[in-house]
């Protein structure tokens, strides 16, 4: 069987897609139309690649999968987890090490928008047989939506979460840098600016509240994998942006043992820890090479991925009755769940 032929076996029809946004509910988020599916928000691009992702992608019980929202910590994930993962191959300092050498989302991929996306140049979806254990993965998917396999499978999740109002920002700041390179050329800017005013960080705000946001509700996919980190401890490790800035590691400590590779004493005492801890941080990150020019996906900057990090940040951007706004939508939608959030350092 040839490579165009394992291609078209995962192929989702256009024509369907199209059929099921027909029963979809429907909503706009800044500009762009996305569509409910199973309780959650996707671009219909996105869609696609979901409905491909849930009906063809088999786990394999040593597979580490990070789940999470955009903009939430998931590149800094991505770097850490692969650093663990591969500290005997590749001490921190080490120059062949390949986040020295690459971008983290180019050694994690993406399953929804990189492996079952036929528009880009990620290995195929019969690539990742090819890939050696572990398999280090990556979704934005809710967890009531993750295929069958992961779910029953032997392999493991780690989920981050970020503060609702830094995730806006960061959300903000990316996806107007995303706009910008779709429109790249002067006419293109020209009309856009005539027909689609550049959102502000109110529109943001706005589609925020009212839960419709690509690959949300926020509160709704946090509490999902939060539960089922309570309920399958051995299955899902559930990480918070604010307490990996706190005390990475202690955070760093906890991944390592999720994923059965614990540091040992002689690791802790030869600096293992911190010398991965400021590999992966967003200044080291910031100043690669590899990091500074060149795209993801075709569209996405890859300095884009390195703004601040900052915990805290919010407080430069959104007003009182905001801020809020926001706190009395976070005790409604988390009331009772035991899960809270840090909105400051």
């Amino acid at each position: 069987m040839n490579q165009s032929q394992k291609q078209e076996e995962i192929i989702v029809p256009e024509k369907e897609v199209q059929q099921l946004q027909q029963c979809l509910p429907k909503a706009n988020f800044i500009g762009s139309k996305i569509w409910k599916y199973q309780g959650y928000w996707y671009h219909d691009n996105h869609l696609q690649n979901v409905l491909e992702f849930q009906r063809h992608f088999q786990a394999r019980d040593t597979d580490l999968i990070i789940g999470s929202l955009p903009k939430t910590g998931t590149t800094w994930l991505k770097s850490l987890l692969f650093a663990v993962v591969n500290r005997v191959s590749y001490s921190a300092n080490h120059h062949q090490n390949p986040l020295l050498q690459n971008h983290p989302h180019e050694l994690v991929y993406s399953l929804e928008t990189d492996v079952y996306n036929k528009a880009f140049v990620y290995p195929r979806p019969h690539h990742l047989n090819e890939l050696s254990s572990p398999r280090l993965l990556s979704t934005h998917l809710p967890y009531v939506s993750l295929p069958e396999s992961i779910q029953t499978s032997g392999c493991r999740i780690l989920y981050i979460t970020r503060n609702p109002l830094d995730t806006l920002v960061s959300l903000y700041y990316f996806s107007i840098k995303v706009m910008k390179n779709y429109f790249s050329t002067d006419i293109l800017k020209m009309i856009l600016g005539m027909f689609y005013p550049t959102p502000t960080m109110q529109d943001f705000f706005e589609a925020f509240c009212e839960d419709r946001i690509p690959f949300g509700p926020f509160f709704d996919h946090a509490v999902g994998y939060w539960k089922a980190s309570l309920e399958h401890s051995d299955k899902v490790l559930f990480l918070k942006y604010e307490e990996l800035k706190d005390d990475p590691t202690v955070q760093l400590k906890r991944l390592a043992e999720f994923v059965g590779m614990p540091f040992t004493s002689q690791e802790e005492s030869d600096g293992v820890i911190q010398k991965i801890i400021e590999m992966c941080s967003i200044k080291s990150m910031k100043e690669l090479e590899v990091n500074k020019s060149g795209v993801i996906n075709k569209l996405f900057d890859k300095d884009s991925y390195f703004r601040k990090g900052e915990v805290g940040d919010w407080t430069h951007h959104f007003t009182p009755p905001m801020v809020e706004r926001m706190k009395k939508l976070m005790d409604e939608k988390l009331e009772g769940t035991g899960l809270s959030y840090k909105l400051t350092s």
